[in-house]
């Protein structure tokens, strides 16, 4: 009877460094932020940009103001927006930091 030697292979690893726990639960916050569609084109619109103020948004997804203002509140204290007000508007744009940090996030 002959007798097989079974090589185990090494197992492989995963390629990102690991992050820390208070990262990994900045990062899911955005991600949560994210997840809605109108967010996630939120979003789209103001990476094309510098900034957008919140009557064009209302204009453009023809949503109500306080219905843009809660989506942008939601971006805004997950750090992905910023926000600047002049008179009665709001002016918002991206924060590159946060954006860039997803971005490295998934690859």
């Amino acid at each position: 009877m002959k007798v097989v030697a079974l090589i185990e292979a090494p197992c492989c690893s995963p390629g990102a460094r690991p992050i820390s726990t208070e990262a990994a639960g900045d990062l899911a916050a955005r991600f949560k932020a994210l997840a809605d569609p109108t967010r996630v084109a939120i979003v789209n619109r103001l990476a094309g940009t510098d900034e957008v103020c919140v009557c064009r948004l209302v204009e453009e997804f023809e949503l109500s103001q306080p219905t843009i203002s809660h989506h942008l509140r939601l971006l805004r204290e997950a750090g992905l927006v910023t926000s600047e007000r002049r008179g009665t508007w709001g002016f918002y744009r991206l924060v590159p930091e946060a954006i860039a940090g997803l971005r490295n996030a998934l690859g």
